[in-house]
């Protein structure tokens, strides 16, 4: 009976062991950095994608540009500048900081060219837009801050489309009006920090 006994305990700490295991690899799955298509709407999107929260915390770090590609843009297009700021190759190498709280953070231009400045460091206020249920998905939006500026008085941003994010990339999609249709200029990061 006692053997009977101990066993019955080894046993039931044994799976309680086994189901405190499974309960852990769980939670960490479930906590996984936002993922969504890199095709547009429609294009093979799950119905419901990640949360404008999931993305925030997935987004939240320090990245580099790696890469802008251009995305059904005819190759005669051309795209002088983004964010009113400078050509796309200026960003190309950029350090993109994007902390937690206030949501005050900075973009580091690394590029040198005619009209690049290398060095230059833009500040930026940034979040991500949430148009609400059936309305659209999230995406990253941001102001740039000039000397003196309160964010609540900045009126002109710009949003990306979020299309991937895990522990060390980020890309975002840049919608571009053609003459027919649209194309997309696709930023891919990856994380430094």
């Amino acid at each position: 009976m006692i053997v009977k006994n101990i066993k019955f305990r080894i046993m039931r700490k044994q799976i309680m062991s086994i189901i405190s295991l499974v309960a852990v690899v769980f939670v960490l799955g479930s906590c996984g950095a936002p993922r969504k298509s890199a095709g547009g709407a429609g294009a093979g999107m799950a119905e419901s994608g990640p949360s404008a929260s999931q993305w925030r915390s997935g987004i939240k770090g320090k990245w580099v540009l790696n890469t802008v590609e251009r995305e059904d843009i005819p190759s005669s297009y051309t795209v002088k500048n983004i964010f009113d700021e400078a050509p796309v190759d200026c960003f190309v190498g950029s350090i993109w900081d994007l902390p937690t709280g206030n949501h005050r953070g900075s973009i580091e231009f690394r590029s040198e060219g005619t009209l690049c400045a290398d060095g230059a460091v833009r500040t930026i206020v940034w979040s991500v837009f949430n148009p609400g249920k059936g309305m659209g998905e999230p995406q990253f939006q941001f102001k740039k801050l000039y000397a003196g500026d309160k964010p609540s008085n900045v009126t002109n941003g710009y949003r990306l489309d979020l299309s991937y994010a895990d522990e060390g990339s980020l890309v975002m999609r840049m919608p571009i009006p053609l003459d027919q249709g649209q194309g997309h200029l696709v930023f891919n990061f990856t994380r430094l920090d």
